[in-house]
């Protein structure tokens, strides 16, 4: 896959800003790291002796120089630790776009982009900014079109 072709991972983390990335690193849910095991890997990935919400708060400056320096491996793997704390928004958002899922999960051989039509992010953030904090929201938007339209830029809603 030549995903150097399109835009980066960690530049979605870097575009929304250090402020967003503080609440994204604060909504981890250490419990649903374990449930979905992924406790192990991100305690490895994230070079944490410990992995709790107070050792994350004191990393996030190394983690965000990680993100700056484009350690792609990295954002991947602290988005889906972002983003599996959040299943009951993703669930809401993909059945809101009518994108077949599994309880947030869908199939990577379906044809997402044909969902996404014109306008998609704006009319997904204004259904969902009160329900769901901003910083999660927003990252979820704009990974959604990374992932499924190879997006080339970061969306920022009208408000």
């Amino acid at each position: 896959m030549l995903r150097w072709l399109f835009m980066q991972l960690s530049a979605i983390f870097i575009s929304l800003g250090e402020q967003s990335f503080t609440s994204l690193l604060r909504g981890i849910s250490i419990g649903k790291l374990k449930t979905y095991q992924l406790y192990d890997r991100m305690k490895a990935r994230l070079h944490l002796a410990k992995l709790n919400s107070e050792n994350v708060r004191k990393a996030e400056p190394r983690f965000w120089a990680r993100l700056g320096e484009g350690d792609e491996d990295f954002a991947t793997d602290l988005s889906q630790a972002i983003l599996v704390s959040y299943l009951d928004m993703i669930k809401a958002v993909l059945d809101h776009l009518g994108i077949p899922n599994q309880d947030g999960f869908f199939n990577k051989d379906i044809d997402g982009a044909k969902y996404l039509t014109d306008g998609w992010q704006q009319k997904t953030y204004d259904k969902f900014k009160d329900a769901y904090p901003a910083a999660v929201l927003l990252f979820y938007i704009n990974h959604l079109d990374w992932e499924v339209s190879k997006a080339e830029k970061i969306f920022q809603p009208h408000v």
